[in-house]
């Protein structure tokens, strides 16, 4: 019998704890401006090294949940595979690019004044970095929390894991040159060296360390140990690391956001928008046209509708600063994810009798169901 699984104080109040440390971030600038620039110029090669070793163990504890052993059981259904990938590498990171061009480089342009100096000493406007920081969080397909996200819609976990696994490793060849060109189509630099070091440092360095620590932790201490003790005592350790992140971010932002209040609301729109599109794309439209059951067409549009934030912030740390608009813009990604895709899983409960072979506990889901109107007739 499986353990029931279920949000932790951390993870069902992430948003909370992001706007607590939002107000801490920006005190502390207030305070000791000095703090946070000392912490950032700690940095070997254009890495800092605070930032680098808290991003390590935001990545560490997802990574390791990973069994490999699992993706050779995607043959069995291509399917739902198949079109995951397909949303995630080749329709998202356009319509984020699209729909964050169309309302922070026109709609709201100016409303967003003023330029910044990013890593390298080139100066940018700042909704040209915010765009970019969009861009990073649109090809970063979520491999964390959306294991959550489809336990919580009753989804197949077999497949959600499956595809945590494919997308990690996709994201060591497609990361790097999908940034790249759209970062080169909004006129932002390209540090190619950077760019790889990132992925490097931030998916393939946890990657390896999650999964030979994985094996040896179950070799030596049995599955059981690593599910019941292990996985537990990771799950605050990668939050906690990503809230340190967030202060020190912060910290070097708290002008930026009390000069421009409606800053993060003017980021957060294109965000929403595209997460809601994303999502109506994946459920209502492809998933139901390739005729997926619920248990896949679920966490298949959850997959692509969420992010994985924590590569997000850390590239666009590397690539352009930690004070970087870039960087903010991708907190405010963590910002609007939990309520989101809170109201997402939802969606899909309610109306999974679209869908064949759905057996979830709600009237339409019942054999024998009539609606009201074929009653009538």
């Amino acid at each position: 019998m499986s353990e029931k699984k279920e949000l932790s104080a951390f993870e069902r109040y992430l948003t909370v704890w992001v706007l607590l440390c939002i107000g801490a971030g920006i005190f502390l600038g207030k305070t000791a401006p000095g703090l946070a620039l000392k912490l950032d110029s700690w940095s070997i090669y254009q890495v800092s090294v605070p930032i680098a070793i808290c991003l390590f163990f935001m990545m560490y504890p997802i990574m390791v949940k990973i069994d490999f052993s699992e993706v050779v059981s995607a043959a069995k259904t291509p399917k739902p595979v198949a079109l995951t990938l397909f949303i995630n590498w080749a329709i998202k990171p356009f319509t984020m690019y699209a729909i964050a061009y169309f309302f922070l480089g026109y709609l709201f342009k100016d409303f967003i004044p003023g330029t910044e100096i990013i890593k390298g000493g080139q100066e940018v406007e700042l909704w040209r970095s915010y765009i970019s920081g969009a861009i990073l969080l649109g090809i970063a397909p979520c491999t964390a929390m959306v294991l959550m996200w489809g336990y919580l819609a009753k989804g197949n976990d077999g497949h959600t894991l499956v595809m945590v696994a494919i997308n990690s490793l996709t994201m060591l060849f497609l990361y790097a040159p999908l940034g790249s060109l759209l970062l080169g189509i909004n006129s932002m630099p390209i540090p190619w060296k950077t760019m790889l070091l990132s992925v490097g440092i931030y998916v393939a360095l946890p990657l390896i360390a999650g999964y030979f620590s994985r094996k040896w932790i179950i070799r030596h201490k049995g599955p059981d140990w690593f599910n019941r003790k292990f996985l537990p005592f990771l799950t605050p350790v990668s939050i906690i690391a990503l809230l340190a992140t967030l202060v020190v971010l912060f910290s070097l932002k708290g002008e930026v956001i009390t000069e421009n209040p409606l800053t993060i609301l003017w980021i957060s729109i294109p965000l929403f928008i595209q997460t809601i599109l994303i999502f109506i794309l994946g459920y209502f439209v492809l998933a139901r046209m390739f005729k997926l059951s619920y248990e896949d067409a679920a966490p298949t549009a959850m997959i692509g509708a969420s992010n994985h934030f924590e590569v997000a912030i850390a590239t666009s740390a590397m690539l352009f600063g930690l004070s970087s608009g870039a960087a903010l813009a991708t907190v405010v990604g963590v910002l609007i994810e939990v309520p989101v895709m809170l109201m997402l899983v939802s969606i899909c409960k309610k109306k999974c009798y679209l869908f064949k072979g759905c057996s979830l506990d709600l009237p339409r889901c019942r054999p024998g169901y009539m609606p009201v109107e074929e009653i009538k007739r």
